[in-house]
């Protein structure tokens, strides 16, 4: 009887049995042919839990003779980094696996860097955050590799449970099992690319099982139910989290309704309310912006809405506001504004106030020479209302332009009246 979980034994030993990461360590890729080598490179695993990140690194040991050393950053010290030290002086060489690698502290640095420069430890760190954000610049330098792990594919889930089914070392070999292929189909697109989760379930599925026999009957609404139990991956601090809003934004952004429902769902799922409803607001205003005006109200009553409901209620606002804005007209043309406003202020290009413009409510402003200003509501034009032709921007900026129209929904009025009122104050 083993102790330890299926996902657990079924590791692959060597990277031949990685099931997946083809783009990483498949035999067509430098990695593979330099480890089959015999040479191993510091590098860095960046991917969501589950994926193979530590199974990928116990396999790159396996396919050579060096010592291996696991460690993880939150609960390892000095001590710890000293002792992988001290057996690279005594073997010449050691592999540390150094899990949550974004947690690794300035002491722990400044005690093993050296040692990964010089060669004599190679690093291999795994972390669920994205290293370019995360990962201390020292440890970035120093890993020629940054390797980005995805998602198994269903074929490769499928490839790792059968060889847990047939394995009689390792797996579950020894056991007379009745599982469809329907069934492992069902078990490898339910858990969302995660391979760990795909043969944790296929254990509790033959533990909670009925055996009639000595055979294992694998039925139908068993999966359903555990299935069901294993959630989304979605930490709310984590990259994976901001990848999803930020997928969010850009399917609204281009219309996908199904794809912006799918994201909304799966953030939803992870239960971080706040930000989710923060970034619908911000993209009402930037994508949606002059062309459908309205919509930035909505979504703020949606958002509004949601917080008072709470989950699960709030998912009804907010996927109203969501297909309101994949079906709305689009413009930027507000976003861009402000953002070429602030660039040309931040790059020094500035000038002073005209003196019509600037305050003149108390005394003494008229010896500065404050006044002059023309009350536009004084000047009707138009149904437009009130209009005169004077020089708002300073002097140094008077032929400055940060607005560029959209020609979308609403915003075509508000096009035609900016580009009249440029031909106002050309005749000027």
């Amino acid at each position: 009887m083993h102790n330890e979980p299926l996902a657990f034994r079924m590791r692959p030993k060597t990277i031949d049995e990685i099931a997946g990461q083809k783009h990483v360590i498949g035999p067509d890729t430098a990695l593979y042919r330099m480890i089959k080598n015999g040479h191993v490179p510091s590098m860095l695993l960046y991917g969501e839990p589950g994926i193979g990140k530590t199974s990928l690194a116990y396999a790159i040991a396996g396919s050579t003779n060096l010592t291996f050393i696991p460690l993880n950053a939150t609960t390892s010290g000095k001590k710890d980094i000293e002792r992988v030290v001290d057996e690279a002086r005594v073997t010449g060489k050691v592999i540390l696996f150094l899990d949550e690698i974004h947690r690794f502290n300035k002491l722990q640095q400044d005690t093993l860097l050296p040692h990964v420069e010089n060669g004599s430890v190679i690093l291999i760190g795994a972390t669920t955050e994205n290293p370019f954000h995360d990962v201390n610049p020292a440890i970035r330098s120093r890993c020629g590799e940054i390797l980005q792990l995805k998602r198994l594919g269903e074929d490769d889930l499928l490839v790792l449970l059968q060889r847990a089914l047939q394995d009689e070392t390792r797996g579950l070999g020894k056991q007379v099992i009745e599982i469809s292929d329907d069934q492992l189909n069902k078990i490898a697109s339910g858990v969302n690319g995660d391979a760990r989760k795909a043969l944790t379930l296929l254990e509790s599925l033959i533990s909670a099982s009925d055996e009639e026999d000595g055979k294992v009957i694998i039925e139908d609404w068993l999966i359903e139910n555990l299935i069901g139990r294993i959630g989304v991956f979605g930490d709310k601090n984590g990259s994976h989290h901001y990848n999803l809003l930020s997928a969010l934004q850009k399917s609204v952004r281009g219309s996908d309704t199904d794809a912006a429902i799918y994201y909304l769902g799966h953030l939803l799922e992870s239960g971080d309310l706040v930000s989710v409803n923060r970034r619908l607001l911000v993209m009402a205003y930037e994508d949606i912006g002059l062309a459908a005006p309205e919509v930035g109200p909505h979504v703020l009553a949606a958002t509004d809405a949601a917080i008072r409901l709470g989950m699960p209620e709030a998912k009804i606002p907010l996927a109203n506001a969501v297909i309101e804005m994949c079906l709305a007209s689009k413009s930027n043309s507000a976003y861009k504004a402000i953002s070429a406003a602030i660039s040309s202020i931040n790059s020094g290009k500035t000038g002073d106030i005209p003196m019509h413009l600037r305050d003149t409510h108390y005394a003494g402003s008229e010896k500065l020479g404050h006044g002059g200003y023309v009350y536009p509501h004084d000047h009707p034009i138009g149904s437009f209302g009130g209009w005169v032709n004077q020089t708002y921007l300073p002097d140094t900026l008077k032929n400055a332009q940060f607005y560029t129209p959209v020609q979308a929904g609403e915003e075509k009025k508000s096009a035609a009246i900016y580009e009249r009122l440029k031909e106002f104050r050309k005749k000027k």
